[in-house]
């Protein structure tokens, strides 16, 4: 990992943490008279404890997976994040890599943990059915608003550089990739699943900073980290804590507040910041 590159994870995980605070005080704001009991929707201590540590077990699995199948096939490996994300340096991703990241994650961490927990579970124990809607959207809309003007304005417009024919055809594109590849499966695996058990074990602010942690290590088998080395090692660990962890727990925030894991979808994360930071990225991938 080049020194470039750590500087930059280091500006991008200062300015997040500065953000993540604001939003946090405005959501908290918004909902501290109508806040949710997720760790009611959670099954008993015993049986969360139980599925937590299955969750756990599963998703470093997938991690792995999706790393040698990454090696196999002469990628970047297979993680929560398409190779390029947040920095660049995508080297030689092309548009069969970007699909199968996006097939892989969907499937792994949304689909098939979904399918397996829908048996047992109603939407609203899933977190998956909204309570209070005008609360919801009021959220979604401000949440919405100030991540989307904080990109755009922190990006210096890139994806405002970008021809009317190639956002026509990059912007839907990219949504539906990252939707796909990190939108529901942190839907899913992370806020449906794990953060209302957390919740039952570790009560409200537990579930909040131990989500975080969850979030971020999904992320330790991004392209960009190197593990070649115990410096490297250490620097790609740390990078991943100080980028993800706050934004992560701002995620877990949203759904414990609102008991909506649909909320930090739509409020922070498919649309800004995915779509408007990587669009840029997808049209140079796909060659748009």
């Amino acid at each position: 990992m080049t020194q470039s590159y750590q500087n930059t994870l280091g500006q991008i995980g200062v300015s997040a943490a500065v953000e993540v605070v604001v939003l946090t005080v405005i959501v908290w704001l918004l909902t501290r008279r109508a806040a949710v009991d997720v760790a009611a929707r959670a099954p008993t201590t015993p049986i969360a404890r139980r599925e937590l540590l299955g969750l756990m077990v599963y998703g470093l699995m997938a991690q792995l997976l999706g790393a040698a199948l990454g090696h196999a096939l002469g990628w970047h490996p297979i993680s929560f994040h398409l190779a390029g994300t947040l920095i660049g340096g995508e080297g030689h991703l092309g548009p069969a890599e970007a699909l199968a990241w996006a097939a892989y994650n969907a499937t792994a961490y949304a689909a098939l943990p979904y399918l397996w927990f829908r048996r047992r579970y109603d939407t609203t124990a899933l977190c998956l059915r909204s309570t209070n809607r005008r609360r919801d959207l009021t959220v979604i809309g401000v949440v919405l608003a100030i991540e989307s003007i904080t990109q755009l304005l922190g990006l210096s417009s890139a994806i405002l550089a970008l021809t009317a024919g190639q956002a026509a055809s990059g912007v839907p594109l990219t949504f539906v990739l990252y939707l796909l590849g990190t939108g529901l499966p942190t839907l899913v695996f992370v806020q449906a699943l794990v953060v209302p058990r957390l919740a039952r074990l570790a009560g409200r602010v537990g579930a909040v900073a131990l989500g975080g942690l969850v979030y971020a290590a999904l992320h330790l088998g991004d392209a960009w980290t190197s593990y070649a080395s115990t410096e490297e090692t250490a620097a790609s660990i740390g990078l991943v804590l100080l980028v993800y962890t706050l934004p992560g727990m701002f995620k877990a925030f949203l759904t414990v507040q609102t008991g909506n894991a649909w909320v930090h979808l739509w409020a922070y994360h498919a649309i800004a910041p995915h779509t408007l930071i990587d669009t840029p990225l997808v049209v140079r991938v796909f060659r748009l």
